[in-house]
C-alpha cells in the first residue's frame, strides 16, 4: 500500500474509533493500539507533506500558535434566551406562542449546559471554522483550539447537507476539572474556580497544544443553515447525532407546560448526577415551521424560553455601600461585600439598583444580607437577616452629591435612579461614552480598549469620542503598557472605524434610549444625520416604534450646542454619518405605511428574504394579524386561523409572486 493510501485509511480508522471512544462512550481497541496508529500517521504525514489534511486526526494534539483572533461575522445570527422562574411565566409564554400559530403545539425539553458557546460551520462534510458567540452578531474564529477538541467531529458521516452552523456548548466536566486543580494546586499554583470560566478561558489560549491537554467536551443542540432537511426540533437533534455530534440524549417531546414542569422537576434534583455544570432547562416549539413563523424580538427568538433552576443562596457581610457613575449618568449604589463563594466564582459585589431599592429591603451597611445570582449570572441582594443587624446601625442614607464630580445629583419624575447631570464634566461620565463609542456593537475600534480610553482621558488626550480621530501615534506612545506595535494597531483601528455604516454610528454616539434595533429604525427612516437632526418631535413620534421618551431624548441630544459640534467633527474627519448611495440604490418607499404578516412557505425566496425585501422597500413586518395589517403574503400550508382572521377582518390576500410584482 503506497502512503498516501496508508495515509487515508490511518485517518478513517482513527476518525471511527475517535467518535466511538468520546462520542458513544464504546472503545473499539485499546488506548496503546490507537496511540501507536496515531503516531504512524503523524510520522507518514511529516514524510509526504503533500498529503497535508487540515483536518486530520493528528491536529487534535495540537500545536497551532494563535496571536490574534479574528473577528468573524455569523452566518446566522446568535441569539440571546428570554428567561423565566415560575409556571406562570412559562404560560404567560405558551399564552404569546398561540396567538402567533395554529395548530397543536409540542415542546422540546433541553437541560441547559453551562459552558462557552460556539458555532461551528461545516462545509462538504468538515470542519470549516469555529467561532465564539461575541455578541451575537459576531465573534472570535479559535478554530485551532477548537480541533483539539475530541466531540468535535471535524469529518462528518451520513447524509449531512453541503453547508450549515451547529451551535453548543464547550464544557469542562467535573471529573476533568478537578483533576486539572489537583495538577496546580500539586504545581503550586492558584486552582481554577470554576468550569465554565476555565472552559471560556480555554478557547482564547494561543497555544492549542495547550487547550488540547484540557479534558473539554462539546455538547450540541441546535442545526441551522438554509433548506435543511429537518421538520423538529427533535429530529434536529437526532440528525446531528446520525453526522457524528456529542448530542445529549436527555432532551424530551412534551405537549403541555405541565409536562414541561415535570421534566424541570426531576433535573432539579437530577442535575447533581451530570458529569457537567448546568442552570436549567431550554423549552423550544419543536415544529421549526412554527418557529418560522414566530420568528424573533430583537433579542431572542419567541419560540424558546430557559427556564432557570432556583438561585443558590448564601449570606454575608455588607461592608460597605459605594456608588458608581454610568455614561448616562445614572446613579448605580453598590454594595461590596465580605467576599463569600456562590455559585461557583467568589462574590465580592453586588448591584443595589436604586434608592428605593435600598429604602424597601432597609439595606444597611454591615448588615448580614442575603446573596444570589440573578439568572446564576448577576449577583443581588435578596433580604437581610435582621437577627444578626447590629446596635448601633443607621438607617442608608442615599448621596445627594455626585461621588467623581460633587454636582448635586437629580431624579426626575417616573425614573427610578437618581443621576449627575454634569455631562460634559464628570470623568466617568466622558470615558464611559467613548468606551460606549468604540465597543464592538457601536464602532468596533479595534486596538483600543477600555483601560487605553481611561488613560487617554486621564491624560487630557482626548475628551471625547470626536478627538479620536485627531490622535497620533505620537501622542500614545508615551502612555502605560503602549509598545509601537501596539500603537499602530490603535491608530489603524481608529482610521478603519471610517467605514462603519450609519446605523452603528448612530448608535454609537450614546443618545439616551436609542438602542441598536432604534438606531437602525431611525437611519433607515431618516438616513442621515442632518435629517435626523432637524426632525421635530412629532414627526419623530410618527416613525414606527419611536415613542415620546425616546423623541424627546433625540431632541435633547441635538439641542445641546457640545453635541452638534462633536458630531460636526464626526463629519469632518469622515465618519459614516448617511446611509451608503450602494445601500439606498436597493431601496424604496414603495411600501411606505403598510405593514405585512407573512406566513407560510415559498418558493422563489426564503420568508427572510421576504421580510427583508419588505422592509428595504419601507414596509414594516408583524409577526400577527390585524387592523393595522395593509397585506397578508401567503405561501403554501398557511395556517387556518391566520386566514380567517384575515378574511373576518377583509384584508387583502397575496401570493408570493403578487408581492414581488409589487415592488418590481
Amino acid at each position: 500500500m503506497n502512503a498516501k493510501d496508508r495515509i487515508s485509511q490511518l485517518r478513517d480508522e482513527l476518525r471511527k474509533h475517535n467518535h466511538s471512544y468520546y462520542v458513544l462512550d464504546t472503545p473499539t481497541i485499546s488506548d496503546f493500539e490507537f496511540d501507536q496508529k496515531l503516531k504512524e500517521l503523524q510520522q507518514l504525514e511529516t514524510e509526504n507533506p503533500e498529503h497535508y489534511d487540515a483536518n486530520s486526526p493528528t491536529i487534535r494534539v495540537g500545536g497551532a500558535i494563535t496571536k490574534n483572533f479574528n473577528t468573524i461575522v455569523h452566518d446566522n445570527r446568535m441569539y440571546s434566551l428570554d428567561n423565566s422562574y415560575s409556571k406562570e411565566d412559562l404560560l404567560d409564554w405558551e399564552t404569546r406562542i398561540k396567538k402567533l400559530v395554529d395548530g397543536e403545539v409540542n415542546y422540546t425539553c433541553e437541560l441547559k449546559y453551562d459552558g462557552a458557546s460556539i458555532s461551528l460551520t461545516y462545509e462538504d462534510g468538515k470542519l470549516l471554522r469555529a467561532v465564539t458567540r461575541g455578541d451575537g452578531y459576531q465573534g472570535d474564529e479559535v478554530t485551532a483550539n477548537i480541533k483539539t477538541i475530541k466531540t468535535i467531529p471535524l469529518v462528518l458521516q451520513g447524509d449531512f447537507p453541503n453547508r450549515f452552523d451547529i451551535r453548543g456548548e464547550i464544557v469542562l466536566p467535573f471529573e476533568g476539572f478537578n483533576k486539572m486543580n489537583e495538577d496546580r494546586v500539586e504545581a503550586g499554583e492558584e486552582p481554577y474556580r470554576n468550569p465554565r470560566n476555565t472552559a471560556s478561558g480555554s478557547l482564547k489560549l494561543q497555544d492549542s497544544s495547550e487547550v488540547a491537554k484540557r479534558p473539554l467536551e462539546c455538547l450540541l443542540y441546535s442545526v441551522v443553515g438554509e433548506k435543511l432537511p429537518i421538520k423538529t426540533q427533535i429530529q434536529n437533534l437526532e440528525k446531528a447525532r446520525e453526522w457524528g455530534f456529542n448530542v445529549p440524549c436527555d432532551a424530551k417531546v412534551v405537549s403541555s407546560i405541565d409536562e414541561v414542569l415535570q421534566f424541570v422537576e426531576y433535573w432539579d434534583v437530577h442535575r447533581h448526577d451530570l458529569p457537567y455544570e448546568t442552570d436549567g432547562v431550554v423549552i423550544k416549539v419543536n415544529n421549526l415551521y412554527q418557529q418560522d413563523e414566530m420568528g424573533y424580538t430583537a433579542k431572542a427568538p419567541r419560540w424558546a424560553i430557559a427556564y432557570k433552576f432556583k438561585a443558590e443562596q448564601v449570606s454575608t457581610i455588607l461592608n460597605e455601600i459605594t456608588y458608581q457613575v454610568g455614561r448616562t449618568g445614572a446613579i448605580t449604589p453598590v454594595a461590596n461585600l465580605e467576599p463569600v463563594e456562590l455559585a461557583g466564582t467568589i462574590v465580592k459585589r453586588a448591584s443595589l439598583h436604586n434608592a428605593d431599592q435600598i429604602e424597601k429591603l432597609d439595606i444597611r451597611e454591615k448588615d448580614t444580607v442575603y446573596v444570589e445570582k440573578g439568572g446564576e449570572i448577576i449577583p443581588k441582594i435578596m433580604g437581610v437577616d435582621l437577627s444578626k443587624r447590629p446596635i448601633d446601625s443607621n438607617v442608608t442614607k442615599y448621596i445627594e452629591e455626585c461621588p467623581e464630580c460633587q454636582t448635586e445629583l437629580i431624579r426626575l419624575d417616573g425614573e427610578a435612579k437618581h443621576f449627575c447631570p454634569n455631562t460634559m464634566g464628570c470623568p466617568p461620565q466622558i470615558i464611559g461614552r467613548i468606551q460606549h463609542y468604540i465597543s464592538r456593537k457601536a464602532m468596533d475600534i479595534d486596538g483600543l480598549g477600555g483601560e487605553t480610553v481611561a488613560l487617554l482621558v486621564n491624560n487630557h488626550l482626548i475628551t471625547n469620542y470626536a478627538d479620536l480621530y485627531h490622535l497620533t501615534k505620537d501622542q500614545v506612545m508615551p502612555l502605560e503598557r503602549m509598545a509601537e506595535k501596539s500603537a499602530d494597531n490603535l491608530i489603524t483601528g481608529i482610521e478603519a472605524s471610517k467605514t462603519i455604516p450609519f446605523e452603528r454610528v448612530l448608535f454609537a454616539l450614546g443618545i439616551r434610549y436609542v438602542g441598536e434595533t432604534v438606531a437602525k429604525k431611525l437611519a433607515k427612516h431618516y438616513k442621515s444625520i442632518d435629517a435626523l437632526a432637524n426632525a421635530s418631535e412629532e414627526e419623530l413620534i410618527s416613525v414606527d416604534e419611536i415613542g415620546d421618551v425616546i423623541a424627546k431624548s433625540v431632541i435633547e441630544f441635538f439641542s445641546s450646542e457640545e453635541n452638534v459640534t462633536m458630531v460636526n467633527r464626526l463629519k469632518d474627519s469622515g465618519i459614516q454619518l448617511e446611509i451608503s448611495s450602494e445601500v439606498l440604490e436597493n431601496q424604496t418607499d414603495k411600501l411606505q405605511g403598510k405593514t405585512f404578516v407573512v406566513s407560510g412557505v415559498f418558493t422563489k425566496v426564503s420568508r427572510n428574504e421576504l421580510k427583508k425585501l419588505i422592509e428595504d422597500n419601507g414596509g414594516k413586518v408583524s409577526s400577527s394579524i390585524s387592523k393595522k395589517t395593509g397585506y397578508v403574503v401567503a405561501g403554501d400550508n398557511m395556517g387556518p386561523s391566520k386566514l380567517a382572521k384575515a378574511e373576518s377582518l377583509e384584508i387583502p390576500i397575496i401570493t408570493e409572486d403578487d408581492f414581488l410584482l409589487m415592488i418590481s
